[in-house]
């Protein structure tokens, strides 16, 4: 899954690929973050998806980031410069739904 626009997330790499367990290859995480059962399985549906990425963009995880320089700014200053960053990217994202 990948955002189109830019956005600013901590669980959102830079090009936009979205990083949540739910979208990940199933099996065993080479690097031991994710259990099996967290990982892709053909039971999920859109809407279970949809959940899962609704609740990440509310609820960022810190602990594993795709984008390290928006988790940094998220954990230090919030409602600064991460919030500003996050302001921008809507603002370009609503303009773009007009063009």
């Amino acid at each position: 899954m990948k955002f189109i626009t830019e956005i600013w997330h901590p669980n959102v790499a830079k090009n936009g690929d979205v990083c949540i367990s739910i979208l990940h290859e199933p099996g065993e995480d080479k690097f031991g973050y994710e259990k099996p059962e967290e990982r892709w399985l053909p039971i999920h549906t859109v809407e279970t998806i949809m959940i899962s990425v609704i609740s990440m963009l509310a609820d960022p995880n810190g602990d594993s980031p795709a984008n390290v320089d928006a988790a940094k700014e998220w954990r230090e200053d919030p409602n600064g410069e991460f919030k500003r960053k996050v302001a921008r990217c809507v603002r370009k994202s609503q303009e773009m739904a007009f063009d």
